[in-house]
């Protein structure tokens, strides 16, 4: 990881709002309004987009801590825009300020902390604890 070249590196991401996006269809709610998730999961891709270029051949991140503050929503066909610029970035640790508008009209910002990791040896990890949670669910 490069790190002293991390810090104000900017990522875009926008996505339209589709009927299978909402709150309605994910259970959250019961209005066609976009899912909260669907936020999250723009100002992570917009993370993405925003180191990519810095991270060792292996290297991925995931998100580890998150601080959201949700100013308005959006329903469906509604194209929205997210960015995510990172602030800091300390030995496995990088966070971002994130936002997501429609037009200029705010519809949510962050603080995202995501952790980097050896992505063969997280998903190694991750299949392992899947594996003995599927015995102790099975006995």
């Amino acid at each position: 990881m490069q790190h002293e070249k991390l810090i104000g590196s900017v990522g875009i991401s926008q996505m339209v709002v589709r009927p299978g996006d909402t709150c309605l269809a994910h259970g959250s709610g019961d209005m066609a309004i976009l899912a909260a998730s669907f936020l999250v999961t723009l100002m992570e891709s917009s993370c993405n987009s925003a180191i990519a270029e810095y991270l060792d051949n292996g290297e991925s991140t995931v998100l580890q801590k998150l601080e959201l503050t949700i100013s308005d929503s959006v329903g469906i066909g509604t194209e929205i825009q997210g960015s995510a610029t990172c602030i800091d970035a300390m030995s496995d640790i990088v966070i971002f300020h994130c936002e997501v508008y429609d037009g200029n009209r705010l519809l949510a910002s962050s603080i995202m902390e995501r952790i980097i990791v050896e992505r063969v040896s997280f998903l190694a990890r991750n299949a392992a604890f899947t594996l003995i949670s599927q015995q102790s669910n099975e006995n």
